[in-house]
């Protein structure tokens, strides 16, 4: 694929209230950080343009809410969704304890297709000092359910980058996956013409 082909991949950032989507996704696109961010009530968007493996891909990321009360609504959100980001605070250990409900979420919500789809999970502020979830215990959630980890940090823009593009990556493997496959399947032979014998 050459950078002229142009890919638009649909991403969203999910987890609790305070874990730093907003902060998160303002290093990423703005190369931004502000102390301060106004809760994100149900979602709000922000798109990118990269090049990954010679293919201009636009990134159109969906920020979520994180409160409780609008999960139902944030959940809208989800369809046709061509991968996810799973934040927590490192520093927060129920924000840790929620990416199960998170993860179980999204499942729910994305149309099942065979190829499977791309999730990486961030535990973010890693600049601060008071850490609660030990990087141990969350490397060994994700290598249970198969998920890259980054520790990250918005403020420092630690790995911030290295992980939205990893799962932009995962992600494009995954369209073009499903790409090949309709291809292939509009080309196959009805069972019964497969089957006829000449003379």
């Amino acid at each position: 694929m050459n950078p002229q082909k142009k890919v638009d991949l649909k991403l969203i950032i999910v987890g609790a209230l305070g874990v730093g989507k907003t902060s998160l996704l303002h290093q990423y696109v703005h190369k931004t950080f502000y102390e301060d961010y106004q809760t994100t009530l149900g979602a709000s968007i922000l798109s990118k343009i990269i090049i990954l493996e010679d293919t201009t891909l636009k990134l159109q990321i969906w920020d979520t809410g994180g409160q409780e009360r609008f999960r139902s609504v944030v959940s809208t959100f989800y369809k046709g969704s061509d991968g996810c980001l799973l934040a927590f605070d490192v520093t927060d250990l129920e924000s840790f304890e929620a990416l199960d409900i998170w993860r179980g979420d999204v499942l729910a919500k994305i149309i099942p297709v065979e190829q499977p789809y791309p999730m990486v999970v961030l535990g973010n502020k890693i600049d601060l000092d008071d850490r609660k979830v030990p990087q141990e215990l969350a490397q060994g959630w994700c290598q249970e359910k198969d998920i890259p980890y980054f520790e990250v940090s918005a403020k420092s823009d630690i790995n911030v980058v290295q992980a939205f593009e990893m799962l932009a990556s995962r992600a494009l493997a995954r369209y073009r996956s499903i790409l090949e496959s309709h291809l292939t399947d509009s080309i196959k032979l009805s069972p019964h013409q497969a089957q006829r014998r000449c003379c």
